[in-house]
């Protein structure tokens, strides 16, 4: 029986999604719940599991097109996966049967035999090993086969660090090839045909590759994918359509750095995440925008919005780009909470596993450039937000300290808000805030 694959609901104000990659061709088998496709919304990139076993009989929708939530892009049948009882009853007879006429039919050659062993069984009969998803999206941008990888995880699955393995393997075995200067021997095993190569996977609409004369001087073109041209049109819409402006201020963070140190063993030993300087600044810039509610705030239409809860965003460097998911409510966690989400997040960015619930709202945004080595910088807001703090890296640097020069570690911060909603005074006084409450932290605690 013919399923029909679905695009799936992928998010609230999510409408449609771009097909990123198909990780399975038609007639490959698939196993219920396995990454047969990577989906891009406008906020995040989804995988899309087989709803059942079977076989991919029919592709509608190619990479790159666009599909609305509910239309059919593939079909599957079922039925491919099922053995009959029968058949299943009858397995043993008939692989003795079959065993006898192959031995039979070998005898009388005796050359082919030395090189086919005898004891081979069909390629269908051997069971196809479990993919991880992230192992499955290496191997098919590698265009290698799970076949040809070695599983080392639970249940002879293949994970993400086999299939690294085997493209690291792929890798030498090419640029061994390549570096020879011997013609290729009749020996050489020759590429299959219905195997895909890494140079057949580049397809016209995903890339278009213009190389000139000289083997140095070559051009790739690369399709935008749908989660980075949102945030392109939505940054240029910011520039368009508000009065942005940054302000400055510089951080000392010693009194950070010496209180981090001293527990960072027991605070690590209790909630089992290290202690890092980004909850820090959450709890501070929640602080700040109690003291400005304009930051806080956005504008619908000619009415300001002024917001009673703290969704923080955090920008985070995805494997896709940038992505900001969003700390819920988060003047009610702690410390601990807001390191493990943040972990939590980075990782799952990494593998484009964030859910995109995860990256709705958020009503200030938080970035850290200085993870990057940046000294100074602007960040531009995400509408309908009215501001983003930038933070920067820690340098030392000589500041007078009541009158004496003295070597600390400073971090430049920047603020950029809209001037429609946000004066420049308002700025200031956050940015200031912010800056008394890291270098005395036991503001936090006691609201003063």
């Amino acid at each position: 029986m013919s399923i029909e694959l679905k695009v799936p609901s992928v998010g609230e104000s999510i409408s449609e999604v771009e097909i990123g990659q198909w990780l399975k061709k038609e007639g490959d088998s698939i196993q219920d719940g396995e990454t047969i496709a990577v989906l891009e919304s406008e906020k995040a990139t989804v995988d899309l599991p087989a709803p059942t076993s079977g076989v991919l009989t029919k592709i509608l929708k190619t990479q790159g097109e666009t599909a609305a939530v509910g239309d059919v892009i593939a079909h599957i049948d079922e039925t491919s996966a099922k053995p009959s009882k029968k058949a299943t009853a009858g397995d043993s007879k008939d692989s003795s049967d079959s065993k006898d006429s192959k031995e039979s039919a070998e005898k009388p050659q005796a050359a082919s035999k030395k090189e086919e062993p005898a004891d081979s069984e069909p390629e269908s009969t051997s069971p196809s090993p479990k993919v991880m998803p992230a192992a499955a999206r290496v191997l098919a941008e590698a265009g290698i086969s799970a076949a040809d990888v070695t599983p080392s995880g639970p249940g002879d699955r293949i994970l993400k660090e086999d299939a690294l393995k085997a493209v690291a393997a792929l890798d030498e075995q090419t640029s061994g090839s390549s570096s020879s200067n011997k013609a290729p021997s009749d020996k050489e095993p020759k590429p299959s045909s219905d195997q895909p190569t890494r140079s057949s996977l580049r397809t016209t609409s995903e890339r278009d590759s213009t190389a000139s004369s000289s083997s140095d001087r070559t051009e790739e073109s690369v399709r935008m994918s749908k989660l980075r041209r949102t945030v392109a049109a939505r940054l240029v819409a910011a520039k368009q359509d508000m009065a942005l402006l940054t302000t400055f201020n510089e951080i000392d963070m010693s009194t950070v750095m010496t209180l981090r140190k001293e527990i960072q063993e027991s605070f690590q030993q209790r909630h089992g995440v290290k202690l890092g300087f980004m909850s820090f600044f959450v709890k501070a810039v929640i602080d700040a925008l109690k003291v400005v509610p304009q930051l806080n705030a956005e504008i619908r239409d000619d009415q300001i919005v002024f917001k009673s809860y703290y969704d923080i965003g955090v920008a985070i460097g995805g494997g896709k780009g940038l992505v900001v998911p969003v700390l819920r409510n988060a003047e009610r966690i702690g410390f601990a909470q807001i390191e493990k989400a943040i972990s939590d997040f980075a990782v799952r960015a990494k593998d484009g596993k964030l859910k995109p619930d995860e990256l709705n709202g958020g009503t200030f945004t938080i970035s850290n450039g200085g993870v990057y080595g940046s000294l100074l910088s602007t960040p531009i807001v995400s509408p309908p937000q009215s501001g983003v703090l930038g933070m920067h890296t820690i340098q030392e640097r000589p500041v007078a300290i009541q009158g004496q020069v003295q070597i600390r570690p400073m971090m430049y911060v920047a603020l950029t808000y809209d001037h429609r909603i946000v004066d420049g005074r308002e700025a200031v006084i956050f940015l200031k805030r912010i800056k008394d409450v890291i270098e005395n932290p036991a503001r936090i605690l006691l609201e003063a």
